[in-house]
């Protein structure tokens, strides 16, 4: 019934919409101000792509699937800048580098999942799923003897099954809002400018990076330093995102009630 409601209610609402008369146009001011279309479903079918906040704060993110050889600079970077952020690691990567994966926990940085081996989670059943974010659990448990509770699935490839056995680990699912696409090796310039320039850039909203590239470690710091220069506060997504009592936008955006 909700969903048959909801179709209808969006049908009026286009149509209103799109017709151009002058005499309307009070109804749509007020339909753009003042109504939203929400399913109380809807968050358990999203992802958090940002997060809905007065404070001007954006979280810094970097996905850690490959090698470890700019790891070093990176941490230094951050310790210099005095910035906090959030590693999502693959089970493979911890296994490899087990040291690195301490050094950053020490540095106060967010630890968190990506997948035990960097797998496509929508092609996979929903126990490989759930073996998937365990796996990296287990392994950071061992290590550091912490628990965890962020997962970014990988390549962004999630469906309503991975954010509900996600969830079901207690799981919150980060997606992010402003992607560097540092993974290409654009121009020092290009990287800069898509971060610091991109259209969304707000408060709330979580940055995309990544380790193991040869451009990120390179302008990491001009980034942090322009961003910085805007007024923001970067935190790691543990600070940014709320716990309880939240729903998520159609952007995927989360909001607190």
């Amino acid at each position: 019934m909700l969903r048959k409601m909801s179709v209808i209610i969006l049908l009026i609402l286009t149509a209103l919409w799109v017709t151009n008369s002058d005499s309307i146009r009070p109804a749509r001011e007020f339909i753009q101000n003042n109504i939203y279309v929400w399913s109380e479903t809807q968050e358990e079918k999203l992802p958090i792509y940002c997060v809905d906040t007065d404070k001007k704060q954006i979280a810094l993110t970097f996905d850690t699937a490959w090698g470890n050889e700019d790891i070093p600079q990176i941490l230094k970077i951050l310790k210099q800048e005095n910035v906090k952020a959030t590693f999502f690691f693959c089970g493979d990567w911890i296994s490899k580098y087990p040291a690195d994966i301490k050094t950053i926990y020490d540095g106060g940085h967010d630890i968190a999942s990506h997948g035990d081996h960097h797998k496509y989670m929508t092609k996979l059943t929903d126990k490989q799923q759930q073996e998937e974010i365990r796996g990296v659990t287990e392994k950071i448990q061992g290590l550091l003897g912490i628990k965890i509770d962020l997962f970014r699935a990988p390549y962004g490839d999630y469906n309503e099954s991975v954010v509900k056995n996600a969830r079901k680990m207690n799981y919150y699912i980060i997606q992010w809002n402003v992607d560097s696409l540092d993974w290409q090796e654009p121009t020092k310039e290009q990287l800069i400018k898509k971060v610091c320039e991109h259209k969304n850039l707000s408060p709330g909203s979580i940055i995309l990076m990544h380790t193991g590239t040869k451009c990120t470690k390179q302008v990491l710091k001009q980034i942090i330093r322009n961003i910085k220069a805007k007024g923001y506060e970067l935190v790691p997504v543990s600070r940014l995102i709320y716990r309880s009592n939240y729903r998520i936008d159609l952007t995927g955006k989360q909001i607190k009630l």
